[in-house]
């Protein structure tokens, strides 16, 4: 019993390990108030705070009203790049920004983009990845 109670610890530990680092989250922000975009990069800061930034994903989805605080003189700009930096994936969706007549040369270095965000947004939740809407 002894000899089979070892290898089912083990196996407990590495799947519980494994599943840590499987943590994904998408957050989607369409709000252009600069409230909502600090809540939504504290969110993004303490989730790596309390998970540890290897053990989680996280992307902010943005699109509509939202897109604006991610041009190159926004208000929370700083805030986007140090994110960014710290490996969160900050994207835009190009559907808002042809509307807003937007190029990807008016947005944040570190910005990356995809063609829809809703449609990314659902892609991910497809994928598994948990949905918060600060």
């Amino acid at each position: 019993m002894k000899k089979l109670m070892i290898p089912l610890l083990a196996l407990t530990m590495a799947t519980s390990v494994a599943s840590a680092a499987d943590r994904k989250v998408v957050l989607q922000v369409s709000d252009g108030d600069q409230a909502k975009w600090n809540l939504a990069l504290n969110n993004a800061r303490n989730l790596q705070s309390e998970l540890g930034s290897e053990n989680v994903d996280i992307e902010i989805v943005v699109y509509g009203p939202g897109i604006g605080m991610l041009k190159a003189d926004s208000l929370v700009g700083n805030r986007v790049l140090d994110a960014a930096s710290a490996h969160v994936k900050v994207v835009a969706c190009e559907n808002t920004m042809k509307a807003q007549k937007l190029g990807k040369d008016d947005m944040l270095s570190g910005v990356t983009f995809v063609p829809a965000g809703v449609v990314e947004i659902m892609d991910r939740q497809k994928q598994g990845w948990s949905y918060i809407r600060p």
